[in-house]
């Protein structure tokens, strides 16, 4: 959709929040010094013709990048040629990064590199971006500039490649999971658009050459969008989870967590949704995503089955489980669990059970191996055993915390490891 003004008959963007920052007018300023052209582009623009909050705030230039880099500093301002070979400036104001890129046209492409020559041609530049909603501009003044039908397609919720797509897929293959990432939070996942979903399917081999960080990254900002579950089965009837999880995945079980979310007025938790859709995790799946020790660990919770999760057991089960393994530990598996369940999503009764670590904080274990030493049992392994035994019993008889009960019940512990018949045992 071409149009011989591409700003005709778009909203303007004065007066926006964004656009009056000082910080952004300061970037501005220092780089229309000397006459040139600058535009915000993407993600800002995007989002405030949307309504939603705006937070990184990449600007375009017909300004080389050498010459971004001696206005940014004639203007007091920070530079770093963080992507200098492809056109890139990050500009800092009071410490908030703006990604400053020279307008750029493709000369020959190697995957994920490409060989690039700086242009002064908006439109040039806004052919070699992703989707047609990424391709919008918007200048200091407000006024929006659209060279590829961009707005159009905002508006329709269509999330569309620019040129080809398999091309486009080609030069990036994580830009497979961005189209579903986009659809699931602008779009309308049920009905993607044809040509990208098309080559999204014929182009999934190229996955295997995705890092494991950058899909990790990408899938977690999925999982946390608001139509993410509609996403994951338009993926699935697709094909294309099993080559990023190595598992075909279970989209039910992660659609069953995100409505007892919903009910229990959670935030989407993206990696208890990683570990319902993965079902089962390995740990090959840690190494396959690259996650960090702590979500490797949510993941193994999450998969852990155990009887208290269900609150047709005894309370005490509950308490003990958070004891031993905290609550956060129990919260992520309980909640699997009644993922896995029959129980509706509004089950007042699993709710309760979910609740225990708000109306019950376990207690600190009321003695030590010095408490062990001071009744004259020497230093070695007996002193670990009647820790242990004590635990054991005092979590049976509900944590009591009565000095005498618990001096008492240490005494009759070091007395049985003293006796004759347990010196036999060992």
């Amino acid at each position: 959709m071409m149009r011989s003004d591409d700003s005709a008959g778009l909203p303007n963007l004065a007066g926006t929040e964004w656009l009056q920052r000082p910080q952004t007018r300061a970037v501005f300023d220092a780089l229309r010094a000397d006459g040139a052209g600058v535009r915000a582009v993407g993600g800002a623009v995007r989002n405030a013709l949307l309504g939603t909050p705006v937070k990184d705030i990449d600007i375009a230039t017909t300004a080389p990048p050498e010459e971004v880099v001696q206005l940014a500093k004639r203007a007091g301002l920070h530079a770093i040629p963080t992507g200098f070979e492809h056109g890139t400036v990050t500009v800092v104001v009071d410490k908030h990064p703006f990604e400053v890129t020279t307008l750029r046209r493709d000369i020959e492409t190697f995957g994920r590199h490409a060989r690039v020559t700086f242009t002064t041609d908006w439109r040039e530049d806004a052919m070699r971006r992703d989707f047609t909603m990424n391709a919008l501009y918007c200048d200091l003044d407000g006024v929006v500039h659209d060279p590829l039908g961009g707005y159009p397609d905002l508006i329709a919720k269509r999330v569309r490649f620019i040129g080809d797509a398999h091309e486009r897929i080609r030069e990036d293959y994580l830009r497979i999971l961005r189209f579903f990432r986009f659809l699931a939070q602008y779009g309308d996942p049920s009905a993607p658009d044809p040509d990208g979903l098309a080559a999204a399917r014929a182009e999934k081999s190229g996955l295997a050459q995705l890092s494991g960080e950058r899909i990790r990254n990408e899938l977690l900002l999925l999982l946390s969008a608001p139509r993410a579950l509609c996403a994951l089965a338009t993926m699935q009837e697709a094909g294309l989870i099993e080559p990023l999880l190595g598992t075909p995945g279970n989209v039910q079980l992660a659609k069953r967590l995100a409505s007892i979310e919903a009910a229990l007025g959670r935030a989407p938790d993206p990696i208890l949704r990683l570990a319902a859709l993965a079902d089962a995790p390995t740990p090959l799946l840690k190494d396959r995503l690259r996650l960090s020790l702590v979500e490797a660990g949510r993941l193994a919770d999450a998969a852990r089955r155990d009887a208290s999760f269900d609150p047709r057991t005894d309370e005490a089960a509950a308490k003990a489980f958070i004891y031993r393994h905290g609550p956060d530990a129990f919260v992520d598996g309980a909640l699997i669990d009644w993922a896995r369940s029959d129980d509706p999503s509004d089950d007042r009764v699993r709710a309760e059970r979910i609740a225990l670590p708000q109306r019950w904080t376990p207690p600190k274990l009321p003695v030590r191996g010095a408490d062990v030493l001071a009744l004259d049992v020497p230093a070695g392994p007996k002193v670990g055993r009647i820790v242990s035994e004590f635990e054991i019993w005092w979590i049976a008889a509900g944590y009591p915390d009565d000095p005498k009960r618990l001096h008492e019940r240490l005494e009759q512990l070091v007395r049985d490891e003293k006796s004759p018949r347990r010196a036999t045992d060992d």
